[in-house]
């Protein structure tokens, strides 16, 4: 097959005119609800599903829900309201920072973090980040935990028990997001839509019966960087298409790339492509100006991930499928 930079190129017009159909078909058709709920964060992704289910369900049949924490971002909020205006949705604010408390979620992950850091308190903002250097070397999942105050980072390697238990606490958030987005579609009688894109879904990214349980996931079948594409063809508000894409899970802001991904995502989602379409390691190579073994080591990451989130994407097995 022919493998170039634009491989990834979309029509944007006629994918959105197909998802508009698709939309309006699962969710009245299939699902037979009349309207749909999003959780809106002012990211490109829930961003572009928003104002598609806008433009296929109608404007009056789509509510987006902010669902800040102490932890989030301060301008998800205004980008989110922007978006809103934008496309004619009507919002919600419920901050589940009270509920997350409740559940333990600050008080369990403070708890690991204080494994590494004894010192750690409210005072500090913290992060997780893994190496973004997979091309370069054979690189596994070495997360490391960062803590910042007053301008000064202390970083150091997370032991596997304190990792665990910092990430089953953070989860803690997606799957309180998640039942805060059923009350809401409930009452309605309406469907969730989904956010994950094919990157955060086929890799991973993302909390199981959490951000990943949903009705129906309009755009998990494409590339990040086609996302972006849709998103100018919507008319996304600039201030969303050009915003750093991040977790909007820790206090210390910290990018997607950093966190899960390990490497930007037009060259990621390239070299999935050509991975999907046995391109040769050489051709791949030569097309994005990278030498034939950062190609393979490309390729070997995002294979890893899929088969190591395989239980994620899988049903609840059942004595016939045991």
């Amino acid at each position: 097959m022919e493998f170039n930079k634009d491989s990834l190129r979309l029509d944007a017009r006629a994918v959105a005119e197909s998802l508009f159909e698709t939309i309006l078909r699962q969710t009245r058709g299939i699902l037979k609800k009349s309207g749909a709920v999003v959780g809106i964060s002012g990211g490109i992704d829930s961003s572009v599903v928003a104002a598609l289910c806008a433009r296929a369900l109608g404007p009056e049949k789509v509510l987006g829900v902010m669902m800040p924490e102490k932890d989030s971002a301060g301008e998800s909020k205004e980008l989110a309201e922007k978006l809103a205006n934008k496309f004619g949705f009507e919002t919600v604010v419920e901050n589940i920072s009270a509920g997350l408390a409740g559940m333990g979620c600050y008080r369990r992950r403070d708890e690991a973090i204080r494994q590494v850091f004894p010192e750690y308190d409210d005072s500090y903002a913290c992060k997780i980040t893994m190496p973004t250097n997979i091309l370069e070397k054979n690189t596994y999942n070495v997360f490391t935990l960062t803590i910042e105050k007053d301008g000064k980072s202390q970083s150091k390697r997370m032991p596997l028990g304190a990792y665990l238990q910092v990430v089953a606490a953070s989860n803690l958030k997606q799957r309180l997001r998640m039942t805060t987005l059923y009350y809401q579609a409930e009452k309605r009688n309406w469907a969730v839509a989904g956010t994950g894109n094919k990157d955060e879904h086929m890799q991973g990214f993302f909390v199981k019966y959490g951000d990943g349980g949903t009705d129906l996931k309009p755009i998990a079948h494409l590339y990040k960087i086609q996302v972006y594409q849709l998103a100018e063809y919507l008319g996304i508000p600039d201030e969303i298409i050009k915003r750093i894409p991040t977790t909007d899970t820790y206090s210390a802001e910290v990018t997607q790339e950093e966190f899960f991904f390990g490497l930007d995502f037009y060259n990621m989602d390239m070299l999935w492509y050509a991975l999907e379409h046995n391109v040769p390691p050489a051709k791949a190579a030569e097309v994005l100006n990278l030498s034939e073994e950062q190609v393979r080591r490309g390729y070997a990451n995002i294979e890893r991930k899929v088969k190591a989130t395989e239980y994620l994407r899988m049903p609840p097995l059942e004595i016939e499928s045991s």
